[in-house]
């Protein structure tokens, strides 16, 4: 097989495995294709940057991990969600918004982020908090929000800093870091929440907040969910390369919140290394387009934000 037939071969099954589509063509490519505006980032901001390398494949993971600390959170995927029945559906769904948010347009943004709230009105309940006290819940409710995007974007700032190759670019900021922190801010306005970090300092105090006032705890369900999200129902070679993004996800988590998910990191001197090889072969065989980046681009160049 030509080596280019080989790579549209295997971007296909990746494809296919990520967005649920059976010709592995993303439902929401149209979506970031279309529109006569820019979005909420260019090639060279730093979501765009971090969001479009795969490092995010291990991100995506720490993130659930992360928020199956928190028992708000937790319990609107446990109660509301069909995780357990349709996981990769619900990995879709979460890869449309991320995806929408960082290349569409802004009526693309508004439109998903409509969605997504219509969802969240839905999701309703009542969690026993890290005091043991009942609280009622809404999915839209500023603290749940705000802990489901700290454990987003430090998950991926971290796990692109330890797997990733692409250097953040800092543009006015101190640091890539800081940068990315301060304008993926932006990506949740949209979804209500107004207040959040804005360089990585903040993150880091937000996240120490969480535990120093007690809202993260472990329970039998924090167990349960990160025994689903350790052993999803995938193929056997799929399982192959998300066994190692699995450890390398909780290689990058903090030791405390590693002891409160039951959870041991493996070598750093041979998960680190080894995943970052892995990532970068999977670049390698796939090829180094993406439908969603050329469309992005596309757009774009069409409106004029870019050459």
């Amino acid at each position: 097989m030509p080596n280019n037939a080989l790579q549209e071969f295997l971007s296909k099954r990746f494809r296919r495995l990520l967005s649920g589509d059976p010709d592995g063509v993303p439902p929401w490519l149209g979506v970031v294709a279309a529109g006569e505006e820019g979005g909420l980032y260019l090639p060279t901001d730093a979501p765009w940057v971090v969001h479009a390398d795969f490092g995010t494949l291990v991100g995506g993971i720490r993130a659930l991990l992360m928020q199956a600390l928190h028992p708000g959170s937790l319990a609107g995927v446990a109660g509301h969600s069909r995780y357990q029945q349709d996981a990769l559906g619900r990995l879709s769904g979460t890869i449309r918004w991320l995806t929408v948010t960082t290349f569409g347009s802004l009526t693309a943004i508004a439109d998903e982020a409509g969605r997504v709230n219509r969802m969240h009105d839905r999701v309703k309940g009542e969690y026993t908090t890290g005091q043991g006290e009942k609280k009622a819940y809404r999915a839209a409710d500023p603290d749940l929000l705000l802990w489901v995007h700290i454990a987003f974007t430090d998950s991926f700032l971290s796990c692109h800093e330890r797997y990733a190759w692409r250097p953040i670019p800092a543009g006015l900021a101190p640091t890539g870091a800081d940068n990315y922190v301060a304008q993926w801010s932006k990506s949740v306005g949209p979804l209500g929440l107004t207040e959040c970090p804005m360089d990585q300092k903040e993150l880091n105090a937000e996240i120490a907040r969480f535990e120093r006032e007690g809202l993260l705890k472990s329970s039998e369900m924090t167990l349960r969910v990160v025994e689903f999200i350790k052993n999803p129902p995938l193929s056997r070679m799929a399982m192959m390369g998300y066994r190692l993004f699995f450890n390398a996800a909780v290689l990058s988590l903090p030791p405390q919140f590693r002891q409160m998910l039951g959870l041991r990191a493996g070598p750093r001197w041979i998960i680190q290394p080894l995943t970052r090889v892995v990532l970068r072969f999977m670049r390698f065989a796939i090829g180094p387009d993406s439908p969603i980046e050329d469309a992005a681009i596309a757009r774009l160049r069409r409106i004029g934000k870019i050459s």
